[in-house]
């Protein structure tokens, strides 16, 4: 059986080139397998990755379907379906499991195991996958025949484990980069990142509806609370615009402070669209806020905020100094955006935007004055949310 499984082992070591994505891998791994005469009925790699949110991506196949991915919030490691599996275990000792489930159950030591068992699974081996920098991940395989696997065949699985552990760390370091960036500069910035444009002064001119935010009341709070308390409403209050600002495609840039930098790319003649996207985020991001606020006893009671919407070309790309960058936008357009959002408070409106936006929004906005603007020579047409929300 080693010498059957020879050739898998061969494409592993290539890096399974003709698999493209990581789901890809096990799926024609599994299928090698089966082409060997080894009865896999179900297989699974678990691999922790490093995210703000995500603990492990959980690759799954079974006979007959395609591979399904999952994601493992870091809830979830506190769970019965993970806790009462070998996994943490197989994660702790890098040592392997093997567990007989064709015989009625002998113990509880695996509860989650019990689907598979009514399943008709009587052979579950769960083997570790060792990383080159000691981490230690899972691969489990499973059948349904009689009398399990045969030492031939599990020497068979076992010849695959070393390789496999090569591709899947290859496939982990590109996700791990992919949601560092994704999670730190944005997931557009990142693309441009990992396709290379990482020069200093490596820039394009976009053109994008802007968004400029910042808190009001922040100063009274930081003066009155503890860090850990203050940082505690950041998030909550951050909470309130990313996912409207993602979900309507918009590309979180920066934080600053309590400010926020985000951008809503156009790409041909979507203007119209993007700037309606734009004021829906704008809008649920006001209303997010305005619920959290009026909870009873919230400790956000005084917090407001300003935002501004503004259309224009920013350059967009590698800026800093030659030790450190930073992936932004910066130009008139940004600044024109920045001076707006100070307007939010002089005004009493949580949500302004400019004239060259309001122009664009199929949404009607109300003029609400013209405004001289500092470093800007000609007076700004300022517009606003009809019958919109005031800052108290």
């Amino acid at each position: 059986m080693d010498r059957d499984v020879e050739p898998v082992v061969q494409w592993l070591i290539d890096g399974a080139r003709s698999a493209t994505r990581p789901e890809d891998v096990l799926g024609m791994l599994c299928d090698r397998v089966l082409a060997c005469g080894i009865p896999l009925w179900c297989a699974a790699v678990f691999v922790r990755t490093l995210h703000p949110n995500v603990a492990g991506r959980r690759f799954e196949w079974q006979y007959g379907k395609d591979v399904s991915v999952s994601e493992l919030p870091y809830q979830a490691l506190d769970e019965a379906t993970f806790v009462g599996s070998p996994i943490p275990r197989v994660c702790q000792t890098a040592l392997p499991i093997r567990c007989y489930l064709g015989a009625a159950p002998q113990d509880s030591d695996f509860p989650a195991l019990e689907p598979l068992r009514a399943e008709g699974v009587t052979d579950y081996w769960v083997t570790p996958l060792l990383f080159s920098n000691g981490e230690v991940h899972v691969a489990s395989w499973a059948t349904r025949q009689a009398d399990g696997f045969t030492e031939e065949e599990l020497r068979g699985i076992e010849r695959l484990l070393a390789p496999l552990a090569r591709v899947a760390e290859i496939h982990a370091l590109r996700r791990t980069a992919i949601n560092l960036l994704d999670a730190y500069v944005g997931r557009r910035s990142g693309e441009r990142i990992l396709a290379g444009a990482i020069r200093r002064g490596d820039t394009e001119t976009i053109h994008a509806a802007i968004w400029l935010s910042d808190m009001r009341g922040f100063t009274p709070l930081a003066d009155r609370l503890p860090p850990a308390q203050l940082l505690a409403i950041l998030n909550r209050y951050f909470d309130c615009q990313i996912p409207a600002i993602i979900r309507h495609g918009g590309e979180i840039l920066k934080f600053i402070g309590d400010g926020l930098l985000a951008i809503f790319p156009i790409e041909g003649t979507n203007v119209a669209a993007v700037c309606s996207a734009a004021i829906a985020a704008a809008q649920e991001a006001s209303a997010a806020l305005a619920a959290i606020t009026a909870e009873p006893e919230a400790a956000m009671g005084g917090v407001r905020f300003g935002i501004a919407l503004h259309l224009g070309e920013v350059e967009y790309g590698n800026m800093g100094g030659e030790k450190r960058l930073d992936f932004t936008c910066i130009g008139p357009a940004i600044n024109l955006a920045a001076r707006l959002e100070k307007l939010t408070g002089k005004v009493s409106r949580p949500i302004v935007a400019s004239a060259a936006f309001a122009a664009q929004c199929p949404t009607p906005l109300l003029q609400i004055g013209e405004f001289t603007l500092v470093g800007f020579a000609r007076p700004e047409k300022v517009f606003t949310l009809p019958n919109g929300p005031t800052i108290q």
